[in-house]
């Protein structure tokens, strides 16, 4: 079976007269996926633009099929560079008003801000080493 694809949440296996399926639950409550944060309309002022390190922001949105491709290589990235970097996501249908302000007009959307001001913005799925490359001077 290939990896999860998912917005976060855990997999498990049902079995049905058609064979076998994977499911996922819902995201936890804790507004983390694994090594990378949720973050709202609410709380981007002091999570993203408050932030001590570099924070790579992943605008996405539900409905979005390389948003759910992307999602995965951050996690890894997040993981990678724990300490030196964060990553956090932005539901730009949930969060409007974070989306609008930034600009945002497609997902998925990267942005990395150092210091409180974006600083690089990566449009479209990428690579792990991609945005690797593009990210290289701020991590």
């Amino acid at each position: 079976m290939s990896e999860p694809e998912g917005r976060g949440g855990a997999w498990t296996e049902e079995r049905s007269d058609e064979g076998r399926r994977r499911r996922q639950s819902a995201p936890q409550a804790s507004g983390r996926h694994g090594a990378v944060k949720t973050v709202t309309d609410e709380n981007f002022e002091a999570e993203v633009l408050g932030g001590a390190r570099p924070v790579i922001v992943e605008c996405w949105a539900e409905w979005c099929g390389p948003c759910r491709m992307v999602g995965p290589v951050l996690e890894v990235i997040a993981a990678e560079h724990a300490g030196q970097l964060d990553v956090v996501k932005l539901n730009v249908d949930e969060n409007p008003r974070t989306a609008q302000q930034f600009g945002i007009m497609a997902v998925p959307t990267m942005n990395l801000f150092s210091g409180g001001k974006l600083v690089k913005q990566v449009i479209g799925a990428r690579s792990r080493a991609a945005l690797l490359r593009e990210f290289a001077e701020f991590i």
